[in-house]
């Protein structure tokens, strides 16, 4: 039934653009068969797997980064009122400094290198995940602490069986949100400073107008995340919340 509804409102929406197409310059609103076209003949050529690839092996290069930077920050500041105090701050810095900020004085420290490039992105998301798993964290249902220490768990044991299970609802959220908000800061940071990726090619494609151009690259990197969303990170959401 979920996916039926998700189909039809895909079906809507394209079926909108079709009629708004005719009704506008199709330089400005190319109609969805010129998209599709545009998409066909780049997939033939190579440049758009190509392109889709190097962004999507970059967007999991900085989301790893950031998910375990943030995960073992976060923790570190829910279970220390210390490292909290002291941190806080900077982290708050860092959570509003501008997406573009990070991006620019990284390609001006480290030059324009794909270090440089993953390091800008993984800066950007690592203070969301920090504050989501600082959260869940201070969360820890104190009964359950109580029964770590009353049959003297080890260390090993309580982060495996006691720490680890209240944490994955907390880290599945942030990989979720951390997904969405990483991909498109990879397009801003390939635009910028990348001879390559789908961020590239769309500045390349507006120096040239082409707008069926800018719409079919994305729209094929939006549907790749959504599938990755919908096939990994949806059905892992609902295995961390089965007990609930």
């Amino acid at each position: 039934m979920a996916l039926a509804t998700r189909l039809a409102s895909a079906l809507l929406l394209l079926i909108a653009w079709f009629l708004a197409s005719r009704f506008t310059d199709l330089r400005t609103l190319p109609s969805p068969e010129a998209v599709t076209a545009f998409v066909w003949r780049e997939a033939q050529g190579g440049d758009l797997p190509r392109n889709v690839g190097i962004t999507l092996l970059r967007v999991a290069a900085s989301f790893l980064l950031a998910m375990t930077t943030g995960a073992v920050l976060g923790i570190l500041l829910g279970r220390s009122r210390a490292a909290d105090r002291l941190l806080d701050t900077p982290l708050i810095v860092l959570l509003n400094t501008p997406a573009l900020v990070i991006t620019v004085l990284a390609y001006i420290w480290l030059g324009l290198t794909e270090t440089a490039a993953i390091l800008a992105v993984a800066l950007n998301k690592m203070p969301n995940v920090a504050v989501i798993m600082r959260e869940g964290a201070r969360g820890l249902d104190p009964g359950l602490q109580e029964m770590a220490q009353a049959f003297r768990f080890d260390r090993r044991t309580w982060i495996r069986h006691v720490l680890l299970p209240q944490l994955e609802p907390f880290a599945v959220a942030a990989a979720r949100s951390g997904l969405s908000l990483a991909w498109k800061i990879v397009l801003v940071v390939e635009l910028l400073g990348r001879p390559n990726g789908v961020g590239y090619a769309i500045s390349y494609y507006f120096q040239l107008f082409d707008v069926a151009a800018l719409i079919g690259y994305s729209l094929v990197f939006s549907a790749v995340m959504l599938a990755v969303d919908l096939l990994l990170l949806q059905p892992l959401d609902a295995h961390v919340r089965r007990w609930r």
